[in-house]
């Protein structure tokens, strides 16, 4: 019989120590958790990979409306549904705070684990940084002062403090705005999708555009547009029975995404001549007014505040509970797991994501994007040998949802989208391999200095990481 996995077994140890041994921050002095239902909890995947269109005007400008619609519809097949998968099976099976770093750690130990933790952490808020970004490009087509200068940094700390603030105050009320928000601002690309029927040109769609194709441009949109699958497995501790919820809620969340994004795409391409230097974030807007009108247009710049308000906080969510979940695992010091009493909230783990973003939002948007590939390609990377390698290493754990194929065709499934991962590492430009070095030897640094403070007794760890690191030296 297989040995039971070391975070299942110390997670639930942490669990009984802290709300029967005396530990010094059990759960009693906070409000209890509400536990994620499915509704929220598919829209909350849909803010972690989409949001809507929005953004997605580049791969058109990139490379045209063919590349971009064949991008947008082949894509899913060789990366998100894969990547859904994995999440589908590890998720529920490992069903804690921290996702992807159990996984990682199950696998090949807690330095990896912890690595995994670092790349995944810098690529959430990194991107994190992205939205107030594209929010202001979008606010900026009706308010010009907010083009650049101070009216455009001081717009982007206030809106990026107020919408942190929100997340602190609850994952069900974050997840259940997340409903709201989705639903108001798919409508607008809705109604400018049936509006169009009568003017789209089916042979629009077969432009090829400029000669001179942006391939960094283009692969690193699509793949920005489409990833995250796994981030909010870093909120299956707080999913209500995520063994059921996790499969049924990336399903829906995945038809809703890949919906969301190819019906504008063909509407837009297909009802307007192509001005391809024109298609740049924030270009739909301009459609929807050409199309059906300035109210439409309004609109959709008032559903694009409104998107990215909840790509912020579902990704500002997964940042924070995964941080929570390595405390927990005793990967980084204590404070970074305590939850607020009010709203019981993991508040230091939110303030640190927040303020790093912030430090983030002085780059450009291309360059977030490029940045938040290339380190969340190293963690893909790891994850994929981390899902084989837990197939191998455990193959009898009880598996609520299991990828019905056997090893040899995981191998593949693993392949192509891990083929891809290295190409956008490679078209990557310099300052995305210095920031991406930099990082990655951040987090190495951190992971030695973090286990000399542990074993110094320095500053206080979760005792859960000490039995983790002896259940490894064991097995």
């Amino acid at each position: 019989m297989d040995p039971t996995p070391s975070s299942q077994q110390h997670l639930l140890l942490h669990h009984h120590s802290a709300t029967e041994a005396g530990d010094p921050t059990p759960t009693p002095k906070t409000k209890s958790t509400k536990k994620l239902a499915l509704l929220p909890l598919v829209f909350l995947i849909y803010f972690e990979v989409a949001g809507g269109p929005y953004g997605e005007e580049s791969a058109v400008g990139a490379a045209g409306p063919f590349f971009s619609i064949l991008g947008f519809v082949i894509f899913p097949f060789i990366w998100s549904i894969p990547e859904a998968l994995l999440t589908a099976e590890l998720a529920t099976t490992f069903p804690g705070n921290g996702g992807f770093v159990i996984w990682a750690n199950e696998a090949f130990g807690p330095f990896w684990g912890s690595l995994m933790g670092y790349w995944k952490f810098f690529s959430g808020v990194i991107n994190l940084a992205s939205y107030p970004v594209l929010c202001i490009d979008y606010l900026k087509l009706v308010i010009p002062a907010l083009s650049s200068g101070l009216p455009r940094y001081v717009s982007i700390i206030l809106s990026t403090s107020l919408l942190s603030f929100l997340n602190y105050s609850g994952l069900a009320i974050v997840g259940y705005s997340a409903v709201v928000l989705g639903v108001v601002s798919l409508l607008p690309f809705l109604l400018m999708s049936l509006i169009s029927l009568p003017k789209i040109d089916p042979s629009r769609w077969l432009n090829l555009g400029q000669e001179k194709k942006n391939w960094t441009l283009y692969f690193n949109t699509i793949f920005w547009n489409l990833n995250f699958w796994d981030s909010a497995s870093t909120l299956a501790g707080e999913v209500d029975q995520p063994h059921k919820t996790f499969p049924k809620a990336l399903l829906s969340a995945g038809l809703l995404t890949c919906l969301g994004y190819i019906i504008p795409l063909l509407a837009a391409t297909g009802a307007m001549p192509l001005e391809q230097q024109n298609w740049t974030s924030g270009y739909f807007a301009d459609v929807a007014g050409i199309i059906a009108g300035k109210w439409l247009k309004y609109w959709m710049e008032i559903g694009a505040v409104l998107s990215i308000i909840g790509l912020f906080e579902a990704q500002l969510s997964s940042a924070a509970y995964q941080l929570l979940g390595m405390a927990d695992l005793g990967f980084i010091p204590r404070i970074f797991g305590e939850r607020s009493r009010w709203f019981n909230t993991p508040w230091m783990a939110i303030l640190i994501s927040t303020v790093i973003a912030l430090g983030m939002s002085f780059l450009t948007f291309t360059e977030i994007i490029s940045t938040v590939n290339f380190l969340y390609s190293l963690g893909m990377l790891l994850e994929f040998a981390s899902f084989l390698r837990l197939r191998k290493k455990f193959p009898t754990l009880k598996r609520p949802f299991e990828v019905p194929i056997g090893f040899f065709g995981l191998i593949l499934m693993c392949l192509v989208p891990s083929v891809l991962l290295v190409y956008v590492m490679t078209v990557a430009t310099k300052i995305v391999y210095v920031a991406s070095a930099f990082l990655t030897s951040l987090g190495i640094a951190l992971y030695y200095l973090l286990n000399l403070c542990k074993s110094k007794k320095w500053i206080e760890f979760s005792g859960v990481g000490d039995k983790l690191d002896e259940e490894h030296d064991v097995i």
